[in-house]
């Protein structure tokens, strides 16, 4: 716990809007950094793929029984703040809560229907329909926001073999 908790808090401090400081951002809209914001980004960056209810889970977890977590609606106001100043981002992978994960690396998420398996592609694999989209319909595709729906691999081989 020790080490991801400290490579979370040195994460905080870099962000992708000129390299400005999560504390100076804040500052500047009046607001402060608190542990709790700090705790809330750590967690979404750990865990690459959650829900709220996730990170909450493990924001209590790393409280133990003796600290405090931030409640359900604290995460979701943190997570809200964190996706307006473009330190994380939030897609819908289909069905229930949406999924956090932080901003710095942009991709596609691509989730199997059938066993729900989760990859990352990097989002130029969209290239080619988003150049279509922008030129046929003036629509500018925002990739940290796709998720496709489709079969993986193991699904498929797994199906190819039931008789």
């Amino acid at each position: 716990m020790g080490h991801d908790h400290d490579a979370g808090h040195a994460a905080v401090g870099v962000t992708g809007d000129g390299g400005a400081p999560l504390a100076e951002r804040l500052r500047a809209r009046g607001l402060r950094l608190t542990a709790q914001r700090r705790r809330v980004l750590a967690a979404v960056e750990a865990l690459e793929h959650a829900t709220p209810e996730a990170i909450g889970a493990r924001l209590r977890a790393e409280a133990g029984a003796e600290g405090s977590a931030p409640d359900a609606s604290t995460v979701y106001r943190n997570l809200e703040l964190l996706e307006r100043l473009g330190l994380v981002w939030h897609t819908h992978l289909g069905k229930g809560a949406p999924v956090y994960h932080a901003s710095e690396h942009p991709h596609v998420h691509v989730v199997c229907a059938s066993c729900g398996e989760i990859a990352s592609v990097a989002p130029d694999v969209l290239d080619s329909a988003a150049e279509r989209l922008a030129a046929d319909l003036g629509f500018t595709v925002d990739v940290g926001h796709v998720a496709l729906s489709g079969t993986c691999r193991a699904c498929r081989e797994r199906a190819s073999e039931t008789p």
